[in-house]
């Protein structure tokens, strides 16, 4: 599996991404944007944009904050997460730079068919949401255990991606008043939505290690489901299924 890190333009800041692709097949695929969790562009991040890829995708693992901006803890990650939360017209910018610039390096490599979609985890599940909300021309957006609060509701017929929403039923990040809304705003806004929700699984869990009583927990048959359920949906969403 190659992975390479990129270089693009993020409004008036340079971005660093990683590009992800398994080498050994040949042919174009289609293009995956990853937006991670609010720790950004990890080593951990490169290791979930290799998992999510597969031969079935080429991947760009977005950068929201900015080459040399990296977050060392959780306090870091909230300074620079929460400013993205609450000004959705700067997240939608840089979350669209990042699958401009998968769209540009796939079409330069010549990797890429037409098909594009986008999946988020956690801070990233509410990135890859917004582009959603903004009209990107893609297939599927899904969210991961991701945000679903905005504070730009989408706009009636904006929405074009077909939405999966997978989460915990009592995740206290993101919890069912935030999922009856999300519901209600897409409903208003006429998008094709489906929602995958797992009793008794808090949030973040699909990580491993990141245990945290009441809040979060790895879980692995949830894990295991969320990404064949993922694959299904953009599988689907691609050939006009859903």
């Amino acid at each position: 599996m190659k992975s390479e890190i990129i270089t693009y333009p993020m409004g008036p800041l340079t971005a660093e991404g990683a590009f992800v692709y398994e080498e050994s097949i040949s042919g174009r695929r289609p293009a995956l944007l990853m937006a991670p969790n609010w720790m950004g562009m990890t080593d951990k991040a490169i290791e979930r944009g290799k998992l999510v890829a597969g031969d079935r995708y080429i991947v760009l693992v977005a950068d929201m904050y900015g080459q040399g901006t990296r977050p060392a803890d959780f306090g870091e990650a909230a300074q620079l997460a929460n400013p993205l939360r609450a000004n959705a017209g700067e997240a939608r910018l840089r979350i669209r730079a990042a699958l401009d610039a998968l769209i540009a390096e796939g079409n330069k490599r010549d990797l890429i068919d037409h098909r594009r979609a986008a999946v988020g985890f956690c801070f990233g599940g509410g990135n890859v949401l917004e582009l959603a909300r903004d009209g990107a021309d893609i297939a599927a957006a899904v969210s991961i255990h991701g945000d679903l609060k905005t504070a730009q509701p989408a706009q009636k017929g904006t929405v074009k991606a077909k939405l999966l929403v997978a989460h915990g039923a009592p995740d206290p990040v993101a919890p069912k008043a935030d999922r009856d809304a999300f519901e209600a705003e897409m409903d208003a806004a006429g998008a094709h939505w489906q929602m995958l929700v797992f009793s008794g699984i808090y949030h973040a869990y699909t990580d491993q290690g990141f245990d945290i009583p009441g809040l979060s927990g790895w879980n692995e048959p949830a894990t295991r489901q969320t990404y064949a359920f993922t694959h299904q949906f953009i599988a689907d969403a691609f050939t006009g299924r859903l």
